[in-house]
């Protein structure tokens, strides 16, 4: 009896080790082999230019799309499919399995490195505000906001700005989560708002062809705790897939800051001046 439970066990116990060995080897393929195996990734985007976005002719583009194609493309790579959710979606779609990798010129922050893999910034810029004509209100920063409670900021829910908001003293009631820049330009030029918040090629875009807005100028600095605030944007995996991360990283520090990267990122007002100065982990430390 004690030989039949003996081999019973050991049986077991074999059976496991080999389901646990293919397990393994299943998890080590990851996304990577699958997406080259496909010959397709899909990339997630919040419909943001110029960072990523579907333009007239129903062509995906910005600055994160086309990186990505270049540098898929060296992964040998050919084809980029998108899928357009709201920005405040991106992390979850992505966890979900919807798309493989967030391209969207997401900013980088320690909150959001708990939750996904970053590759290394493709970008910094600065932040700036959208505002009627003329700017009736004078506002010019973040703190013209904090210092008359009757301001209204419009900030896009799940992006940074909303952070920046609180980290300034800014009160909830006085900020409005929207779900995406149209409905931040609607709500300026509504009134509904008195300035929309978002990066300084965000707000320079929404303003190029309007007359009824235009950007702050001059713009004062965003400082939180004595620094400089420049948001650096990068690419998101999901956890686990270190080996994808960790291969585009390095066709991408290959391409950028060569001319072919400034011919393709120059027509969405990127080039040498936004460049990153900072690693991921330099951010994901905070």
């Amino acid at each position: 009896m004690k030989t039949t439970t003996f081999r019973l066990i050991r049986g077991f116990a074999t059976a496991m080790t080999l389901f646990s060995a293919l397990a393994v080897g299943g998890a080590a393929a990851g996304t990577l082999d699958e997406v080259k195996e496909r010959g397709v990734v899909r990339i997630g985007i919040a419909n943001e230019a110029p960072y990523g976005y579907m333009d007239l002719d129903g062509k995906v583009t910005g600055e994160a799309p086309e990186v990505a194609r270049a540098v898929f493309k060296a992964m040998g790579i050919d084809k980029v499919e998108a899928v357009v959710v709201e920005f405040g979606s991106l992390i979850p779609g992505l966890k979900a399995g919807r798309f493989d990798v967030i391209a969207a010129g997401m900013y980088i922050t320690p909150e959001r490195c708990e939750q996904v893999l970053f590759s290394e910034p493709s970008y910094k810029i600065g932040e700036g505000f959208l505002v009627p004509a003329g700017n009736p209100k004078n506002l010019h920063g973040y703190e013209d906001v904090k210092s008359n409670p009757d301001i209204k900021l419009g900030v896009v829910a799940g992006a940074v700005e909303g952070g920046y908001a609180r980290d300034v003293g800014i009160p909830d009631e006085q900020v409005v989560m929207l779900p995406d820049n149209a409905t931040g330009m609607g709500a300026v030029k509504s009134g509904r708002v008195d300035a929309y918040g978002g990066t300084a090629l965000t707000v320079a875009r929404l303003a190029a062809n309007d007359p009824t807005v235009e950007t702050a100028q001059p713009f004062e600095d965003l400082v939180i705790d004595g620094k400089l605030i420049a948001g650096h944007g990068a690419f998101g995996f999901r956890k686990g897939d270190e080996d994808f991360r960790d291969a585009f990283n390095e066709y991408l520090a290959g391409y950028l800051g060569t001319d072919a990267w400034e011919q393709t990122v120059t027509p969405f007002g990127f080039g040498r001046h936004t460049l990153p100065e900072k690693s991921a982990a330099e951010l994901c430390g905070g």
